[in-house]
């Protein structure tokens, strides 16, 4: 059944079918929608895996109705009047590219922080970076161990070097969460790149990765034409990164919330 072109000749049809069916951005397979949620947004067909928003992720990852949002309220600031920059915050539905809070897993108490890739490719700017380091300073207040899921482009344009700065504060957070000897395990989602990359992402006690998940500083197309070769297949893929050493473990997205219950188990102190 050829579902667009039977939308395009009628379009009453296509209002009925809006949110029933979708199609996969890999293998063009149409979908039932309510079948592609099922499968937490992962292509049934070919194992595509869709990117998930804050919220979305949340909610397929800590226990149930056991998140309290943190700092929910912090917005970003135009200070250097960057051109459309105001424009693209105000046209936004969410108020920035990460959230944060408390939750369990596993019945293990957490503090989380959740990139949001649908804000403006997830980028780091300063609210980013403050509320990470929040999340951070919470975390040792209330000895508990730290979750970061990151997805992003990296650092934001937009703020320029107070963007980059973020980078900094973020390690520093982490060294005095390793200090007083609590975890940060990191999950890296499609993408997670740039700023991020080369900040807190991959500074997990433990660094876990969704199959075939973009992960690196610049991207390939970039390397390539810097160093005008052509790059290994798979190259800053997930499974590539865990065969070099730079990721532990690479985990279905099902089987995420079991193996980070697992990870808070070792890492426990009760």
């Amino acid at each position: 059944m050829d579902i667009e072109k039977q939308t395009e000749e009628n379009p009453q049809k296509k209002g009925i079918l809006a949110g029933i069916w979708t199609k996969c951005k890999k293998c063009d397979q149409i979908l039932l929608q309510k079948d592609l949620e099922e499968n937490l947004m992962v292509c049934p067909k070919c194992g595509y895996y869709s990117r998930l928003d804050a919220r979305k992720r949340i909610d397929i990852t800590v226990d149930a109705g056991s998140f309290k949002e943190m700092d929910r309220d912090l917005k970003p600031t135009d200070f250097l009047n960057f051109p459309g920059y105001e424009e693209k915050i105000k046209k936004s539905n969410v108020n920035d590219a990460v959230v944060t809070g408390e939750a369990k897993i596993g019945g293990y108490d957490i503090i989380i922080a959740v990139m949001d890739f649908s804000f403006m490719g997830g980028s780091m700017g300063s609210v980013v970076g403050e509320k990470i380091v929040r999340v951070i300073e919470k975390a040792i207040k209330k000895k508990k161990p730290v979750i970061i899921i990151s997805s992003s482009g990296g650092a934001r344009m937009q703020e320029g070097i107070i963007s980059l700065m973020q980078m900094g504060k973020t390690s520093a957070a982490l060294a005095k969460l390793s200090d007083v000897g609590l975890s940060y395990i990191s999950v890296l989602t499609d993408p997670t790149t740039g700023g991020v990359a080369a900040s807190f992402a991959m500074l997990g006690d433990v660094n876990i990765a969704e199959p075939k998940a973009l992960i690196g500083f610049a991207g390939p197309r970039v390397i390539e034409q810097t160093i005008r070769q052509q790059l290994p297949e798979g190259f800053q893929l997930s499974e590539f990164l865990e065969k070099h050493g730079m990721v532990d473990i690479v985990v279905e997205r099902k089987d995420m919330r079991d193996v980070l219950t697992k990870f808070l188990k070792f890492f426990s102190t009760k």
